[in-house]
């Protein structure tokens, strides 16, 4: 564009010069030896610039031909690399989709076409070909050449990095990957390798220090990396709970302004505050988190607060969660809890049956099925109750990458991923149809049994038999042999003869004579009082009464 601009300057220069001179005509005369020239002034101004055309056409002639055999070889050098270049971006692209024939022949066309200390991308070519054909030490070997070299360090140290991981050498994995971050903190695969690894070994000073660094280099999104920060902090925190309450609460605190929804923040900072018996904070720090996310874990920790709380104390506290957020699932089942703890069934009832008819789920099921072990003590109302559960969605818990835990952690045990664990429905932790809605909690309501009321056993009196012999003048009272065995009526009780009390069947033995001798213990313990001696007589019963 430049170009067509000062072309089109100088023609209309040209143009507007010429025709001035024609609009002012005049002759020069020249006197050179004892010659006259003359001319019009035009037709000198139109001699001069054909010679300077003339002058330029001519050096432009020679200064090609002076140079020709440079430009000659110029061409085929620049030919030839034109050709390698082709070889190596065809190897690349073969090396790629895994044609390991293909991409060592374009390898050594490069090779051959090009300078490897000129292009660097066909030591590549080579260690992805060697990858590819399973020649993983000559693949090695290749990228430390590469590390070796400032212009390819960075590349040859991914290479060896990911051969690491490949192979299993985590410690050697990680020295790479701390080597790449002192060299070049702005890669992102180096920095979150390094960062994972400092985080697995508790090296949370560092990962927030690389963290920074990252986020001052903008390798991480600002959000993200105020969220990772978080998380790093409340891992710090969780360590110094115990040893330095103080300290976990800065660490807490810090982490609540990063990420205000990051309740193991919240817990912790809590927590610090109770041991420093600053429990206005605390409760101020919870009630803050609860109105941003309610948890249970949240529930828990601000209505057992106080250790030496009594029930009534704790109601009151779930009653201000409550109020702090009302018509919430976990409102309400927090309260249905500290009133069950108070013995008030109605109340407790109340609550649970309304946060299951809002997000039916497992723990409000059990909930009910605890009122009614407590109140009433049906266990067909408790039957009813677990076997609602055992149907119901599951309750919500920290999963990462299909492991569930009991509590947050930082990082994913699977898979070392930063912040992976989310307060969510384990995904297929039982097996069975699960029924959700509100329909099934109605359902559930509805068809609730009423309670079993059943008639007190009247009290019985011992059954005693009385019995007289010649040999002993007092008579021999014998107990009844069971407690639970059935109380015989006055009707039926008549005088018997002594070979009724013998038993009645006898089984046959096939070894003895085919008949065996009578249980002397009639199917009862050998201890039991009413057993007698297998040698004694029986003595003849005159009588048999009720007292």
């Amino acid at each position: 564009m430049i170009r067509l601009f000062i072309f089109a300057v100088v023609t209309l220069g040209l143009g507007w010069s010429f025709s001035w001179l024609a609009e002012r005509p005049g002759l020069i005369s020249i006197t050179w030896q004892n010659h006259l020239i003359e001319t019009s002034i035009m037709v000198a101004a139109t001699a001069m610039v054909a010679l300077i055309f003339a002058v330029m056409f001519v050096w432009w002639l020679i200064q090609t031909i002076w140079t020709s055999p440079h430009s000659v070889r110029r061409y085929f050098r620049a030919r030839k690399r034109d050709r390698g270049y082709q070889a190596l971006s065809t190897g690349m692209i073969a090396a790629g989709s895994g044609n390991a024939l293909l991409a060592r022949k374009m390898s050594a066309r490069a090779r051959g076409l090009l300078r490897a200390d000129q292009e660097p991308l066909i030591q590549l070519l080579e260690a992805q070909t060697a990858l590819i054909e399973g020649r993983y030490e000559e693949a090695r070997e290749k990228f430390e050449k590469m590390a070796e070299d400032p212009e390819t360090r960075e590349l040859g140290l991914r290479g060896l990095y990911m051969e690491a991981r490949r192979l299993g050498a985590n410690e050697a994995a990680r020295q790479y990957a701390e080597t790449a971050v002192e060299h070049a903190p702005y890669l992102p695969w180096a920095a979150e390798a390094t960062l994972e690894y400092r985080c697995q070994s508790g090296r949370w000073e560092d990962a927030i220090r690389l963290l920074d660094q990252q986020k001052i280099a903008n390798v991480i999104d600002r959000k993200q990396a105020d969220r990772w920060k978080a998380v790093l902090l409340t891992a710090r925190a969780t360590e110094r709970l115990e040893g330095d309450p103080k300290g976990a609460r800065d660490d807490a605190t810090a982490a609540l302004k990063l990420a205000k929804d990051l309740v193991p923040a919240g817990i912790i900072a809590a927590r610090a505050h109770m041991r420093e018996d600053n429990l206005r904070k605390a409760a101020s720090v919870l009630e803050s988190l609860w109105k941003i996310a309610p948890h249970p874990q949240v529930a828990e920790t601000y209505v057992r607060a106080r250790s030496g709380d009594s029930a009534s104390d704790r109601l009151k506290r779930a009653e201000k969660l409550e109020a702090l957020k009302p018509n919430n699932p976990e409102s309400l089942l927090a309260v249905a809890q500290a009133a069950l703890d108070t013995k008030n069934f109605a109340r407790a009832r109340e609550k649970a049956e309304a946060a299951l008819r809002m997000a039916p789920r497992e723990s409000a099921y059990l909930l009910l099925a605890d009122i009614e072990e407590s109140e009433t003590g049906d266990q067909g109302r408790i039957r009813h109750w677990m076997a609602q559960a055992l149907r119901a969605p599951r309750d919500a818990a920290w999963v990462a990458d299909g492991v569930v835990s009991e509590r947050w952690l930082p990082m994913s045990p699977v898979t070392g991923r930063l912040d992976a664990f989310e307060w969510k429905q384990p995904f297929g932790q039982l097996e069975g149809p699960i029924e959700e809605g509100t329909l099934a909690a109605e359902s559930a309501i509805a068809s609730l049994p009423p309670v079993h009321k059943t008639a007190p056993t009247p009290a019985r009196e011992p059954v005693v038999a009385v019995t007289s012999s010649p040999a002993a003048a007092e008579p021999t009272v014998t107990p009844s042999p069971s407690p639970l065995a059935p109380v015989p009526s006055v009707e039926k009780l008549k005088p018997v003869d002594t070979p009724s009390l013998a038993p009645k069947a006898q089984a046959e033995d096939p070894i003895k004579g085919g008949q065996t001798a009578p249980d002397p213990f009639n199917g009862r313990p050998p201890d039991d009082p009413g057993v007698k001696d297998q040698n004694a007589q029986p003595e003849p019963a005159t009588r048999l009464r009720i007292f």
